[in-house]
């Protein structure tokens, strides 16, 4: 097992520079999944609290 693979990969590929992942950019673009994935954590949040305040609340 402590033979290496046949496979390896040499370079690391960087598809955005750091300095570009904040940037708001539409379409098909790293950028554009990294906001997809902000905004949806922030809409499960807020349904979580908008769960959490209604079942306190019996009817």
């Amino acid at each position: 097992m402590n033979k290496r693979s046949e496979v390896e990969i040499k370079e690391k590929k960087n598809l955005v520079d750091k300095s570009e992942l904040n940037l708001w950019k539409r379409g098909f673009t790293p950028q554009a999944e990294i906001w997809n994935g902000r905004m949806a954590t922030v809409g499960i949040g807020i349904i979580l609290i908008v769960i959490a305040l209604i079942s306190q609340f019996p009817s």
